[in-house]
């Protein structure tokens, strides 16, 4: 049996016209988001920068952090006692405790573990274009993420639920209120009596940094299990591609969880982290890959041909464009296949064909399958001339690439 994106003799097809891989060439067509980048992460540790020195290794973390030596902007009321001396809100009485979960050590998973899957998967990918840019699609993620939620905490924020511990209010229970607003019940951080930096951090609960972290970096992790496994796709998958990708999801899940433990944030406030992380990834995934969900190109790079470092427009093959095509092609390298070769990958295109429910891939291809792209049993079956040779226009000596786009080659 020939394998798909092979001549006769077992040379990959196309291989030839490729260009070989350049990092000086990579950093110049991504130079400019790296850059971005950097002035993101500028933005988010000149607002939440807590001492004069950062670390470079606690830089992510410290995006994330809550305690920062300005205060918060919003001058946020919260009543205290009502007239008969009962607290107004209990849920903000909470003591302060060691948090459960660091937020270092949130940050520190949401990178290391997509960024080991994506090591391991490079044992079949073999592509340092695919390497690196799938983790700046990952950083992406978590830059964006992290700059989103401190620039909500800092101009929005919220009580945590020890805000009262925390803010230790000169205001006698037993007293008449003698606040602003309607009864004199609200009340502003001028009667806090606690420590500064720690009623600065109590006011800024939403949205939680742990879990725009947790989110960001995790569900990426899992839309690319989705992709390189196929667990949704044309085919019945092993289970346990099921129970993995459904890992970085019960991470996540537990990380934002704890803070409800500890008494760190509210409900809420996890929530409003996890749409945070959750839409960060999701895009950051999509402007990496061809699709989300779609199971024949959610694997595939999309090409970077041009930026500001790099004017002239870059084809690493005969048959690449500047954009991609979503049309199915027979040639691919190792790079343009997913980890998983189940529903024909790399043996046959089956799944590449067969189309999608929501598109008409397999009417164009007449029926869609490996038949429809004409293999029978796996194998691919060539036209004859009559004589029993293959017609001369369909011979692949790899004289010719193909004009056909697709999958690409060298992504």
């Amino acid at each position: 049996m020939r394998k798909i994106g092979q001549s006769h003799d077992g040379a990959k097809r196309g291989a030839a016209f490729e260009v070989p891989f350049s990092f000086n060439r990579w950093i110049r067509l991504h130079g400019v988001d790296i850059v971005t980048m950097a002035l993101m992460g500028a933005s988010g540790l000149g607002i939440y920068e807590a001492r004069k020195q950062v670390k470079p290794s606690l830089m992510l973390a410290n995006l994330f952090e809550s305690t920062t030596p300005l205060a918060p902007a919003p001058s946020r009321f919260f009543p205290i006692y009502f007239r008969d001396g009962q607290v107004v809100y209990p849920q903000f009485a909470y003591p302060l405790r060691k948090e459960i979960v660091p937020i270092w050590a949130a940050a520190l998973v949401a990178f290391l573990a997509p960024f080991f899957f994506i090591c391991v998967f490079q044992t079949r990918r073999k592509s340092a274009d695919d390497f690196l840019t799938t983790t700046m699609g990952l950083l992406k993620s978590l830059v964006t993420a992290a700059v989103f939620q401190v620039w909500v905490k800092w101009l929005i924020g919220g009580l945590r639920p020890h805000f009262y511990a925390v803010c230790q209010p000169d205001v006698p229970g037993d007293a008449a209120p003698s606040g602003n607003g309607f009864a004199s019940l609200m009340y502003d951080r001028s009667v806090c009596t606690g420590d500064k930096k720690l009623i600065d951090d109590a006011l800024e609960a939403m949205p939680s940094g742990h879990s725009t972290a947790a989110w960001a970096g995790l569900f990426y992790l899992a839309l690319y299990f989705n992709a390189q496994l196929k667990v949704m796709s044309a085919h019945n998958p092993a289970y346990w591609k099921m129970i993995l990708f459904f890992c970085p999801i019960l991470g996540a899940t537990l990380i934002s969880g704890a803070l409800t433990i500890d008494k760190y944030h509210n409900s809420y406030d996890v929530v409003a982290g996890a749409i945070i992380g959750i839409c960060t990834a999701a895009v950051a995934f999509r402007q990496t890959f061809a699709s989300i969900l779609d199971f024949r190109f959610n694997h595939l790079l999309l090409s970077r041909t041009t930026s500001l470092f790099h004017r002239a427009p870059f084809l690493p093959s005969a048959s690449h464009t500047p954009y991609f095509t979503y049309e199915p092609t027979t040639k691919w390298t190792s790079a343009d296949l997913p980890f998983t070769r189940e529903g024909g990958w790399g043996w046959g295109e089956g799944e590449a064909f067969v189309g999608a429910s929501e598109d008409a891939t397999a009417q164009r291809l007449g029926g869609g399958g490996i038949e429809a792209a004409g293999y029978e049993g796996g194998v691919k079956s060539r036209p004859t001339n009559g004589s029993g040779a293959a017609p001369a226009e369909e011979v692949d000596d790899g004289a010719t690439p193909s004009p056909s786009i697709g999958f690409g080659m060298g992504e």
